[in-house]
């Protein structure tokens, strides 16, 4: 073998080994992001459609020279569909391992206790992070929660896994109801707990307002809630205004100062809480109460205390320049 072709195996040697050098070394290098950043893959991407998508959004340097490196050293991963987000300065090694992790962006979207279904509609519709057409649910079918979805989900799926809540939370809590309670079907139950829902904010006090309602429908009393005279105007949202005197004697299937028991559906999407209040109220011989400015309420067994107690409250609100 002459010293030329030996010279010139060694020389094609060492570029062999700078060129595997780098391959190896471009692999677990720090990438060109410069700031974390979120990318979605589609469902049924392949390595290349994914390479290409983090060189648009500057991940990496080259699609290329990524999904070479990542047949080669990533040969057995499968990337997962979803939304994830790339570190900055992330490597092509780092990358590969987040896509086949599975470990995607949760977002959250938020139903209050006691929000209407309208009100469920609209901040679904407004997210545009998620897509579809969906009617306005039926009132009462949603518990509320915080509820983790995907960028590009349906909203349709959304919403099922918010009223699969619910009536998971039915099943759970009806078998396990008191003897005392009043309501006869879970339904009952989903109504009766929406007024109680919207009629105090504090849950110390949702079983004392539940047995409030239940000894009045026990006893053939109307329930009075002022919610549920505005449910049939505005959907349940804020009315904005006082309610008028017409109003509350509007005969209707909601309002409870024209009609005896419970009105014909929920008029809000009760918490847990509310309805386990319901399925097992306090006892009491309370028959009313009122605010009492703090944000909780005055019981009362007879109306002339609870008069007593509507004069004070009056007096609070003269006092803050309410009326």
């Amino acid at each position: 073998m002459s010293r030329l072709f030996k010279g010139l195996l060694i020389a094609g040697g060492l570029v062999f080994l700078i060129i595997a050098g780098n391959f190896v070394y471009g692999w677990n290098a720090a990438g060109p992001l410069a700031k974390e950043t979120a990318v979605l893959i589609k469902s049924g991407a392949s390595i290349r459609s994914a390479a290409e998508q983090l060189e648009d959004i500057g991940a990496i340097k080259s699609a290329d020279a990524f999904a070479n490196r990542a047949r080669i050293f990533g040969a057995s991963s499968t990337i997962k569909a979803g939304e994830f987000l790339i570190p900055a300065r992330a490597s092509n090694s780092e990358i590969l391992s987040i896509l086949t992790g599975g470990k995607t962006v949760q977002r959250m979207v938020t139903v209050p206790e006691g929000m209407p279904s309208i009100m469920v509609y609209e901040r679904l519709m407004a997210n545009d992070r998620i897509t579809g057409e969906i009617p306005v649910p039926a009132e009462g079918s949603i518990l509320p929660d915080s509820y983790a979805f995907e960028k590009g989900e349906p909203r349709a799926a959304v919403v099922a896994r918010m009223q699969g809540a619910m009536q998971k939370a039915i099943d759970d809590l009806w078998p396990r109801r008191s003897k005392d309670t009043v309501v006869k079907t879970p339904q009952e139950a989903v109504t009766l707990a929406s007024i109680v829902e919207k009629e105090t904010s504090k849950k110390s006090e949702l079983r004392m307002v539940a047995g409030v309602y239940s000894n009045r429908l026990k006893t053939g009393m109307m329930l009075q809630a002022d919610p549920t005279i505005i449910y049939p105007i505005t959907k349940g949202k804020p009315l904005g205004r006082r309610i008028r005197q017409s109003e509350i004697a509007s005969v209707n299937d909601y309002n409870t100062y024209s009609m005896v028991g419970l009105p014909k559906g929920p008029i809000a999407n009760p918490s847990r809480a509310a309805i386990e209040a319901v399925l097992n109220p306090e006892k009491t011989d309370y028959l009313f109460f009122v605010a009492d400015g703090t944000g909780g309420h005055i019981f009362a067994k007879t109306l002339e205390e609870h008069n007593a107690n509507v004069e004070k409250w009056y007096a609070i609100r003269r006092e803050r320049g309410e009326m």
